[in-house]
């Protein structure tokens, strides 16, 4: 397991049973990345065409955080090149992905429609809460307050 963060120091990774490394060395050692970030402007193309080329020929990405932290364009090249092992993606620049778009088209390139959060309990939650907020909305009152 690697850490790469600018708010993490070599002692907190040695906490969780991880290392410190560089970005650089993180792309070009991983064999698989997979992203959590937030989108910011610091973030956004976080992964361009620099450091797919430096990524094993047989490496993955994992997106599941925010489309444009990946350079898209920069994607579909080294996809298509066959440059990295492939691809999971579940968020995009523009969703839903539109029809006939090239990453729907990449055999190395596996896609979902931004769902990677649902599971069995999730929408158990999800549409408990809702039922919940419906009843009490008709009732005249406030289930939950958001402050």
């Amino acid at each position: 397991m690697r850490v790469l963060s600018k708010c993490t120091t070599e002692a907190k990774a040695a906490e969780h049973g991880a290392r410190l490394v560089s970005k650089a060395q993180l792309f070009r050692d991983a064999d698989i990345v997979t992203l959590h970030l937030v989108l910011s402007e610091r973030t956004k193309r976080v992964v361009g065409a620099a450091e797919l080329a430096s990524m094993k020929p047989t490496a993955l990405l994992v997106n599941t955080s925010r489309g444009p932290l990946v350079d898209e364009a920069a994607l579909i090249d080294a996809l298509s090149k066959n440059a990295i092992g492939g691809a999971a993606l579940d968020v995009f620049d523009a969703e839903p992905l539109p029809p006939g778009h090239p990453l729907r088209l990449l055999p190395n390139a596996l896609t979902t429609p931004h769902i990677g959060f649902v599971t069995e309990q999730t929408y158990k939650v999800f549409y408990q809460d809702s039922v919940e907020a419906i009843l009490a909305w008709l009732d005249g009152r406030l289930v939950r307050r958001m402050n």
